[in-house]
């Protein structure tokens, strides 16, 4: 569990409970939560970014030198660097995980949504020897939903599927539709997920990868229930992982 996660659990063990029966927390206090901890994320941002800017020229100045003490110094700067820049990725995401979903909804079609999120991620897909699949459904799929919310969750999923093949593999991207509903599905050939842990995947700070943030596929289920729709996982360990987005249609 990452500092965060740890902060909210200790902050949410302060809430009043009932040692004979649990008690839901007002409303009010989840707010002065939020507030509080977003509060505290962003005061930490200010001297982080001194910090960065600083680093940032003393690596500078010994890059220069010739002195072999100096120039290591710098490569242990370097790796400071990436530690800093790791910390204000999470802090990031935080912020971004507590801020209230504010959808702008408009008519979106699916389909094209799709597509123009593979071509944004083919560049980064051929890096990475990941083959693009891409099945559309044949038949039109207009949802009213926040188009960059939903671009944000499918770039989540491909990241996830990224770090899942990092020898390469398959990524296949199929949409659907049944009587209410259009249908997302995002598959890779990565390496799947342990079934114990598949209850647990979607999870705030909860992450298989090293290093990870455990927030990309906790916000991304997160904005998808604030279009009323739902998010599933289904895995074979050794085989991949599918992610199963289901949104309501435009009603007509």
């Amino acid at each position: 569990m990452s500092f965060f996660g740890f902060f909210i659990s200790v902050l949410n063990s302060m809430l009043p409970t009932n040692k004979l029966k649990a008690e839901e927390p007002k409303q009010s206090e989840l707010e002065e939560l939020s507030r509080l901890t977003g509060g505290l994320a962003h005061e930490m941002k200010n001297p982080l970014s001194i910090i960065k800017v600083n680093l940032k020229l003393i690596s500078e100045d010994l890059a220069m030198s010739k002195d072999e003490n100096t120039r290591r110094a710098a490569r242990k700067i370097g790796v400071v660097q990436k530690e800093t820049d790791r910390l204000e990725q999470i802090l990031e995401d935080f912020l971004r995980y507590i801020r209230k979903t504010e959808l702008h909804l408009s008519a979106v079609d699916v389909n094209k949504l799709v597509i123009d999120m593979v071509d944004f991620y083919s560049p980064q897909a051929v890096s990475r020897s990941i083959t693009l699949r891409l099945a559309l459904c044949s038949q039109p799929l207009i949802c009213m939903a926040d188009s960059n919310s939903l671009k944000q969750v499918l770039l989540n999923l491909f990241i996830n599927a990224q770090q899942a093949m990092p020898g390469g593999g398959e990524l296949m991207l199929r949409t659907q539709k049944t009587n209410s509903e259009a249908v997302i599905i995002v598959s890779d050939t990565g390496k799947g997920i342990e079934p114990e842990n598949l209850e647990k995947i979607f999870h705030a700070y909860y992450s298989t990868k090293a290093g990870g943030s455990g927030l990309g596929l906790s916000a991304s289920k997160k904005i998808i229930e604030a279009h009323k729709g739902s998010m599933k996982v289904d895995s074979i360990p050794g085989k991949g992982t599918s992610f199963t987005i289901l949104l309501p249609l435009e009603e007509k």
